[in-house]
Formats: C-alpha cells, sequence, structure tokens
C-alpha cells in the first residue's frame, strides 16, 4: 500500500472506509482545494460518481437519493461559497430527518482571517441544522490519526442514518500539493511496512468498517404500551392520522393497526401509506381536506382519541380540526422531536413507529364499531365522486394532479413540488392500489431545489420517474436539469405554469394593491428554450385530453419530456373553493 503524498493517504482512506460503511455513490463538485477528495472518489471501483457543476443543485440531488434509499450519498466541495452553497439542502435535510454527509475541503489553520483567497470561516458553517460536526485535522502519516479518521467516517455514518437522521458535516483541511504527486519526505514509499504490527491496521483498515455500529429501535416499555392500549380500548370512535415522513410507517404496520381497531386513516400523501395495495381493504381516507372544517361535518362528534405518525400534515384543514378536537392525542416520534405545531397533542411516544403500531394491534381488544368509520368512508366517496365530475368540465391546476396519481405507472417514482402541487395532491390525489412512491420537500417547505431533489432520487431507482412542479419552482432550478444528461437520469415532468406565485391567492394580501408586483410576481418567460438548452423533449399542452395523452405517452418512452400546462392562478383557486363547496352541499 503506497501513497505520493499524506493527502493522498488521507483522502483514500476516508473514502474505502465510507464505502466499507456502505455509501455506494457520491456527489462532485468540481474544485481545486477538494483535488484528494474528489480523485479518491474517482479511482474507487465500488463507488458511482455523480458530478454536478452546481453545488446547491449536487446538495438537493444527494438528498432525493436519500430520500429514496434510506442511506446518504455524500458531498463534495471545495472552499469558500461552494460550501455555502449546500445550505438550503442541509436545512432541509435536518427539517426533514433525511440523512446527508457533507464533505467540504478548506484551507490550512493558519489562513484563516487573513484574507487568503476564496478562504472563509467553515467552523459550524450550517450551525445547528446538523446532526454532529468535526473540524478535520491536518492529514497526517501517524497510526492514531488514520484510526481517527477510520472511527470519524464510521460515526459520521451513524449520525447521519441513526435514530434521528439529519446531516453531517465534515469540515476537510488540505495544504498543498493537492493532486496526487509525490512529496518523498511527506509520505515515504513503505510507511505501512515501517509500522509495527498493531500500527499496520491503522493504514490497511479491517475487512469491513473499521467500526460496525448497530441502531437498536426504540420501543414502549409495558406501561406506557398498556396506557396507549387501555385509551384506544375505551374509545368509541379513533383516528389515524399518518403525516409526511421519510421512512414513517409502513403499510404493513398501518394494515395490522387499521385492521385491530377500525379507526379510519387520514393519509397525507407523502406518508407512503395513501397508495399501495392495502388501500383496497383499508379505509384510507384522502380526501379529507375538501370536507373538514365545513359545515357539513359540524356535528360530527369529535374523535375519542387520535394516534398520529410523521411530520405535521399537509393540509391546513386537518390540522385545525386536530387542534379543535377535545380527545387524547398520541404523536409517536422516534426522533423525540416535536412534530405538531398545534401544540394540542397529549402524549409524546419516542419509539419506532412501526413497532409501535404493532405493539397497539397486537393487544387492543377489538375493532370499534362501524358507524364511524362509515361517515369517512362517506364522505370520501362524496368527495371523488365530485372531483371526477369536476374533471368533466374545464381543466384547472387540481385536475392535473388528480390524473396524473391515477395514471402514473405502477410502480412510479412522484416528486411534487411545494406551493400548489402539493396541496393539489394532497386534495385531489385519490388513494389508489399501486406503488407509488410519493415524495417531497416538507422539511422547510421551501421551492429552491424541487427538479435536482426529484432527480436525485430518480437516480437511485429504475422506476419511472415523474416530476410535478410549478413554473416558480422550475425556474429556481433549471440548472439541476443538467443532471439529466450528466447523471443518466430519465424524466416526464409536469410543469404546471401559472405565471406566477399562484399561492398567493390564498392569502388576504391578495386583495392589496400590492399583491400582483410584489407577491404574484408574474414573470412572463416562456420556458421552451429549456428543451434546446438541456436537451429535453418540451411541449407545451392545452386542455385534459391533451394533456393525458402526452402524459401516457410520455411515462412509457425513453428519455426526458416537459409537460406544460398553462392556467390562470386566479381561475384555479376559485374552482378549488367552488369543489370544496359542492362536496360540503352534497354531503
Amino acid at each position: 500500500m503506497s501513497h505520493p503524498n499524506v493527502n493522498t493517504l488521507w483522502a483514500e482512506t476516508l473514502v474505502t472506509e465510507l464505502v466499507a460503511g456502505g455509501v455506494e455513490a457520491v456527489c462532485v463538485s468540481p474544485g481545486s482545494r477538494s483535488t484528494p477528495l474528489t480523485v479518491a472518489c474517482a479511482e474507487h471501483s465500488d463507488l458511482r460518481v455523480f458530478s454536478h457543476l452546481d453545488e446547491r443543485s449536487s446538495a438537493f440531488f444527494a438528498l432525493g437519493r436519500a430520500k429514496r434509499t434510506g442511506r446518504p450519498t455524500p458531498l463534495v466541495c471545495t472552499s469558500g461559497t461552494a460550501a455555502a452553497n449546500f445550505h438550503p439542502a442541509v436545512i432541509e435535510a435536518g427539517q426533514s430527518g433525511v440523512p446527508m454527509l457533507l464533505l467540504t475541503a478548506d484551507r490550512p489553520p493558519e489562513l484563516a482571517d487573513s484574507g487568503a483567497n476564496q478562504t472563509i470561516d467553515q467552523e459550524q458553517l450550517y450551525g445547528d441544522a446538523v446532526r454532529w460536526y468535526r473540524d478535520m485535522p491536518e492529514p497526517e502519516a501517524e497510526p492514531r490519526k488514520l484510526r481517527m479518521l477510520r472511527t470519524t467516517a464510521a460515526r459520521a455514518l451513524s449520525n447521519a442514518t441513526g435514530a434521528d437522521p439529519g446531516p453531517v458535516h465534515l469540515n476537510c483541511r488540505f495544504r498543498k500539493p493537492l493532486e496526487p504527486t509525490a512529496v518523498p519526505d511527506d509520505h515515504p514509499e513503505g510507511v505501512p511496512a515501517d509500522w509495527a504490527d498493531g500500527d499496520r491496521l491503522a493504514a490497511e483498515g479491517r475487512d469491513g468498517p473499521f467500526v460496525t455500529t448497530a441502531q437498536g429501535a426504540g420501543e414502549l416499555d409495558g406501561a406506557d404500551l398498556s396506557r396507549v392500549v387501555s385509551a384506544v380500548d375505551a374509545a368509541d370512535r379513533g383516528l389515524v392520522v399518518a403525516g409526511p415522513a421519510d421512512g414513517g410507517l409502513a403499510p404493513d404496520a398501518l394494515t395490522r393497526l387499521a385492521d385491530a381497531t377500525g379507526f379510519p386513516v387520514l393519509a397525507d400523501p407523502l406518508s407512503d401509506v395513501r397508495f399501495g395495495p392495502h388501500v383496497e381493504e383499508l379505509p384510507v381516507a384522502g380526501g379529507y381536506d375538501a370536507y373538514l372544517g365545513t359545515e357539513a361535518v359540524a356535528d360530527w362528534p369529535d374523535p375519542d382519541v387520535v394516534l398520529r405518525f410523521g411530520a405535521s400534515p399537509t393540509s391546513k384543514p386537518l390540522r385545525q380540526y386536530l387542534q379543535g378536537v377535545d380527545c387524547r392525542q398520541f404523536v409517536v416520534d422516534h426522533s423525540g422531536g416535536w412534530t405538531e405545531a398545534t401544540f394540542t397533542a397529549s402524549d409524546l411516544l419516542v419509539a419506532d413507529p412501526d413497532g409501535t403500531a404493532t405493539a397497539v394491534a397486537e393487544r387492543v381488544a377489538e375493532p370499534i364499531g362501524s358507524a364511524w368509520t362509515d361517515r369517512f368512508r362517506h364522505a370520501e366517496r362524496t368527495h371523488w365522486d365530485t372531483v371526477g365530475d369536476a374533471l368533466g368540465g374545464d381543466y384547472w391546476e387540481g385536475g392535473v394532479l388528480a390524473d396524473v396519481t391515477r395514471l402514473a405507472p405502477d410502480p412510479a417514482t412522484l416528486f411534487v413540488s411545494n406551493s400548489m402541487p402539493v396541496r393539489d395532491l394532497d386534495r385531489f390525489g385519490e388513494p389508489r392500489a399501486a406503488d407509488l412512491n410519493v415524495l417531497g420537500n416538507r422539511g422547510a417547505s421551501g421551492i429552491d431545489g424541487i427538479t435536482s431533489t426529484a432527480l436525485g432520487a430518480g437516480s437511485a431507482t429504475d422506476d419511472p420517474l415523474v416530476l410535478v412542479t410549478g413554473d416558480l419552482a422550475y425556474y429556481h432550478d433549471m440548472n439541476g436539469l443538467l443532471a439529466l444528461s450528466r447523471c443518466g437520469v430519465d424524466a416526464t415532468i409536469v410543469l404546471v405554469d401559472n405565471d406566477g406565485g399562484g399561492i398567493f391567492h390564498m392569502l388576504p394580501i391578495e386583495d392589496h394593491d400590492t399583491f400582483e408586483a410584489q407577491f404574484r410576481t408574474p414573470h412572463g418567460l416562456d420556458f421552451e428554450p429549456t428543451g434546446a438548452l438541456y436537451g429535453l423533449d418540451f411541449r407545451h399542452v392545452e386542455g385534459r385530453e391533451a394533456f393525458v395523452e402526452a402524459f401516457q405517452r410520455s411515462v412509457g418512452s425513453e428519455g426526458s419530456q416537459v409537460l406544460s400546462v398553462a392556467f390562470d392562478a386566479a381561475d384555479s383557486h376559485a374552482r378549488r373553493d367552488a369543489l370544496r363547496r359542492r362536496v360540503a352541499d352534497s354531503l
């Protein structure tokens, strides 16, 4: 084992240890100070390297892969503002509990606060958004330091994927030479051979990870579990609420819980349980956004108990409904965080969601009567019949999401942007017995990096990828489209173009003079030139019939296509309101 210099030894040791710990891919952005890490990644035969010119897009791409795989795809960048461009994705990963590992190259310590080119303060750069941070020492061919380096790699992966998964930041300092050029006095050719037997392990590593970590799943003790079961057994009416979750409540655990309790399941579209074979048998509700909070259900009795899994629901009517009911509410969160911003929940259960659901299901006496569940079944059928009728008229934004979820291939990965697309998915994406892996960035709910996150998710699977995005989100991350060709990802991109911030029509500011110029901010852009720029098949589509035909052709073909559908935001918003009133009137 030989290396031309200590930087090469250091970088190869770190990368080799990450691969031994399960890392299969890495996202690299070009830069000088990160040369040792970049070369080590590029030359490792078991590592897939995704090259990104834009660090912000790179970080969101890595975020998307981690959402799909549950494992971090490390990020490599040079020093300076390159590392700062990772920050938006770091915030999203931290807020949504997605594994991420950042390897930022940095200058030697003596250059700090000196005015040296491309030198900024990178220590604790991402604040409390990361689960763990380490400012790495300068590379040195010394046994104890190399054992520390291997151990640090194992700790980084463990912290990124542990009970509270999220970003981990290793700030890696290198001094010149950065290239793999020989430096005789820096790292003698035969260093391992010169070391004592006990020290060779530092340079050569073990067969497998240097440190193997085991993450135990939290379980409720007998008394706490009995407390939950007693509340469920005493209930005549109950609900299971499955919020957005990366790796949340699994369908089989949900099935056991719903079968045992008879509780209706209010399933957020990003919860992993709105779609799948289980919806054929279970009372999975997806239309609650249209009827909860209306006068039609005002005389419904409150539930006696609510079991909540995942993050806070996307639906504002559902959140307000849960805030207003007078009952016991259990929030199950394996990380021990607080994902309930109405502050009305009564119990926090720090435990594994699947294990908790299964344990409760095994101990409850019998399911509740059907009358309570039938209320939700009737409301659901009324809602979906009303949506179906509405699809027969003029097309509107919500109709796009209704058709996408109905027609998406089985299986498929569906990524939906924030603002109106995810809200339309919530209200108009009918539960379906298809293997749809539905993802979104609901941690911080930004519209930056949407395209890159979707393409990262698509890179981790052979399933067809569908991205539904708004025009502002598309504009924000046009750089991310380069990953289609550079990273070998195919996608069907549905561009809902309402010329600006359509979501602001939902706010009181709509009635003020500053609305048009400062909030809706129409851009007047035609995005068709992005087709030629990024090698896409870009098509403007008008009307439902044309959209359905184009969508079905796209998801069944190779390459990437953008289907741009134009709408008037105010008209779409009026149609959403009218449909909600129709559902309430029917109920």
